[in-house]
């Protein structure tokens, strides 16, 4: 993947750890930082199906869940026909672009890896993971996603420019691209690949120390008054129980990635802002001040002590 995307190591680490950890993510960047490119290359390197679904204001969610198709000539009168989300890696491209009825329609399967249509449940595909991509400027026009669906995301992860040196690269990839064809028989990674990699995962060990120390980040983004009176002066909102068990799941993965059977407090702190930084809702002060997330984040791990 890094071949095919520059400048960008951080964001394929990131689109890895989620998929191995099981999770969805949401991808947050400028036009033209290789967002939708990361995607479409992690489905080339998996042998697994890929469905893009560009969000807009007139999508329905039936668009996307699929519907039930009248069929006269047949005995069962109505026969369901699967949406673009029935696929192993979904592309939600651009989601702030549609309303909340529409976002809403990706909830079930997100969360419950099912879709429920007319009375009837059906299945997700074992692997799946939903990358959702949203722009930070333009907002006219957009839906901001409600504090219940961001909260179903694993990650929510920021990506910025490339620097001169990967700029570089780009342009002279970009130009051999343009007239190499593509590799028709190209080895693919089985998606068994992953699911060993996903039991190799659950062995890794945790320590009570570093358990104690994940509920504490969490506790100090919820109690903020008993650490520090800026982090009680920032943070309206802090993290569910969706946020610890994130951090619990990306710091296993992230310790595996890395070589180690165990997880240690740099693999928590690796993970901490992606994981949390879009479940704390944070003060008006914080908003007039300009302070974000990150920074919030930044003291809350000031803060909080390692156990042990």
């Amino acid at each position: 993947m890094s071949t095919s995307i520059i400048g960008q190591d951080a964001l394929i680490e990131r689109i890895i750890l989620v998929l191995l950890a099981n999770g969805n993510m949401l991808l947050e960047g400028l036009p033209g930082l290789a967002k939708t490119r990361a995607i479409k290359t992690l489905s080339k390197e998996l042998n697994c199906g890929l469905s893009r679904i560009q969000f807009t204001p007139d999508l329905l969610p039936s668009d996307i869940t699929g519907t039930e198709i009248y069929q006269p000539e047949l005995k069962e009168k109505f026969v369901f026909q699967q949406g673009p989300i029935f696929s192993n890696l979904i592309l939600a491209d651009e989601i702030n672009r549609s309303p909340a009825k529409v976002q809403a329609a990706l909830l079930e399967a997100m969360e419950e890896r099912q879709v429920s249509v007319a009375g009837k449940t059906y299945p997700m595909d074992p692997l799946f993971m939903v990358m959702a991509t949203q722009n930070p400027v333009e907002q006219e026009g957009t839906y901001p996603l409600p504090e219940a669906q961001m909260d179903r995301f694993l990650m929510h992860v920021l990506i910025d420019y490339p620097d001169n040196q990967s700029e570089l690269a780009i342009l002279r990839l970009n130009r051999s691209e343009q007239y190499k064809s593509e590799e028709k028989n190209k080895e693919r990674l089985a998606p068994e690949v992953v699911f060993e990699a996903r039991k190799e995962i659950a062995k890794v060990k945790i320590s009570e120390n570093m358990e104690k120390y994940i509920v504490d980040i969490i506790a100090a983004t919820r109690y903020s008054d008993k650490y520090s009176s800026e982090l009680d002066q920032w943070i309206d909102f802090g993290a569910s129980p969706r946020g610890s068990i994130a951090i619990d799941r990306t710091s296993r993965t992230h310790a595996w990635m890395n070589g180690n059977d165990f997880v240690t407090p740099d693999n928590i702190r690796a993970v901490v802002h992606d994981c949390l930084r879009h479940r704390l809702i944070l003060s008006y002060e914080a908003n007039a001040d300009g302070i974000t997330a990150d920074q919030v984040l930044d003291e809350v791990l000031k803060q909080v002590a390692v156990v042990g």
